[in-house]
């Protein structure tokens, strides 16, 4: 491989402009290509009449050691979530507060007296934490694997607390409300949510991708929407320093626009795509659909959670709503609140967006049974068929490689680690030391 060796990045995504800008700090001529207008593979915002639409509800965990690594939190002007949430119960119309009295001392009080979760229950969470916060990064993702409710059993938590705070909050983490993901996932959010903050960005979740995307160009990276990686010819010439050091061919390149000859090729594309490039079996392409619906409703009927979501304790129909005004008031326009509702499972892709919208009506109603929502209005529906790659346990034992593909094609991307924002970029940069490396490159 020449010393400036020219690289090409299939999509731009979290992980592409990762591994982008650690191939451009290293001195590497990189070029991305993406075939949507606009990066950030699935972390993605839209503007619309003066709301701020995430695609799908998603957050930030401070907590994760990739995010403390690649981006500057304090330049995203964070809007944070307190610790904890509302458990809430259609069927008994009640709402009762569970925190972190280490993290959010002033739900101490309301934590103590939630008749929803067991004393025991609540000091077995306190002792968990402490059991996780102290484990070192290698012990997470590795060892026996069970689910999520197997854990939780075999910890002693009584199946009150599993049904009525773990099954919704991990629900909208995981989108398996069953709970049957894998315990590792549980085990390395758990420790992130001990850890740090969440939080939206103040503009929306696409500013992540954004400041990723300028970290890339400033290190020199050049990123190419509108234009995506249609195939990869492994016996490809490879660039002219390289042809003409008489080394090892590269690869060639296809997007919709050109054929690109370059020395290697980092695939960091959606899990079905990278399999079509690459011919790499291992990668995940079973997904986990999510819809999400946004609501509009007036400033003047305020639904305030002190910052905390909203736990539907009796099903998935909504799992999870969210205030999002009360936590980042820009989502918005003066005089309105924005709301979103996340519904789990395949069923709720096809509901009429008017039947969701009366679920989240009704579920609110019984809630906050002394205000009027009549007003809570649909202002858009995120459909997503692949929100995460299903990941049962013992997934992540099976996962691919960075160096997985023949000759000189790499894989990044969440598939390659766990489904998360963690995952996505920290396999960008493992995919980008990877080619840094040399390896299958013929040096």
């Amino acid at each position: 491989m020449s010393d400036s060796p020219n690289v090409v990045v299939a999509g731009a995504g979290l992980a592409g402009l990762v591994a982008a800008r650690h191939l451009a700090d290293a001195g590497a001529a990189v070029t991305v290509y993406e075939r949507r207008p606009e990066v950030g593979g699935r972390v993605r915002t839209r503007h619309e009449n003066g709301f701020t639409l995430d695609r799908g509800f998603q957050v930030l965990f401070t907590g994760y050691p990739a995010v403390q690594r690649e981006l500057d939190v304090g330049a995203l002007d964070l809007r944070e979530f307190r610790p904890g949430a509302v458990i809430c119960s259609t069927d008994e119309g009640t709402r009762s507060v569970l925190s972190d009295p280490l993290r959010d001392p002033r739900a101490l009080v309301e934590s103590a007296l939630n008749r929803r979760v067991t004393t025991t229950d609540k000091l077995r969470t306190l002792a968990l934490r402490q059991d996780l916060s102290q484990r070192e990064e290698s012990w997470f993702f590795s060892g026996p694997d069970a689910s999520i409710r197997e854990y939780l059993r075999d910890w002693g938590f009584s199946e009150k607390y599993i049904e009525n705070f773990v099954a919704p909050f991990y629900g909208g983490i995981t989108l398996d409300r069953s709970l049957s993901t894998s315990k590792h996932v549980f085990a390395y959010t758990f420790r992130a949510l001990s850890n740090g903050r969440i939080g939206v960005p103040s503009q929306g979740m696409a500013a992540i991708p954004d400041q990723l995307r300028a970290s890339a160009e400033a290190a020199g990276a050049t990123v190419v929407t509108g234009e995506g990686v249609e195939g990869i010819d492994r016996d490809g010439t490879g660039s002219d320093a390289e042809a003409r050091s008489g080394a090892a061919a590269g690869v060639t390149v296809e997007t919709t626009e050109r054929a690109v000859d370059a020395d290697a090729v980092v695939v960091a594309t959606d899990p079905k795509t990278a399999r079509r490039l690459t011919d790499v079996e291992a990668i995940p392409t079973e997904g986990v659909p999510s819809t999400t619906q946004y609501y509009r409703l007036p400033a003047s009927t305020p639904i305030s959670t002190g910052k905390k979501i909203l736990l539907n304790s009796d099903g998935p129909a909504p799992n999870v709503v969210v205030p999002l005004t009360d936590v980042a008031p820009e989502y918005a326009p003066d005089g309105e609140q924005l709301l979103c509702a996340t519904f789990l499972g395949d069923d709720a892709r096809f509901r009429d967006a008017d039947d969701l919208a009366a679920d989240t009506r009704a579920a609110l109603s019984a809630w906050y049974p002394e205000r009027s929502v009549d007003g809570l209005e649909p202002v858009h529906t995120e459909r997503i068929e692949f929100a995460q790659f299903a990941q049962p346990p013992g997934v992540h034992e099976t996962l691919p490689d960075a160096t997985d593909p023949e000759g000189r094609i790499y894989l990044a991307g969440d598939s390659t680690e766990w489904s998360s924002i963690q995952g996505a970029m920290k396999s960008g940069r493992v995919a980008a030391e990877a080619v840094l490396d040399g390896e299958n490159l013929g040096d």
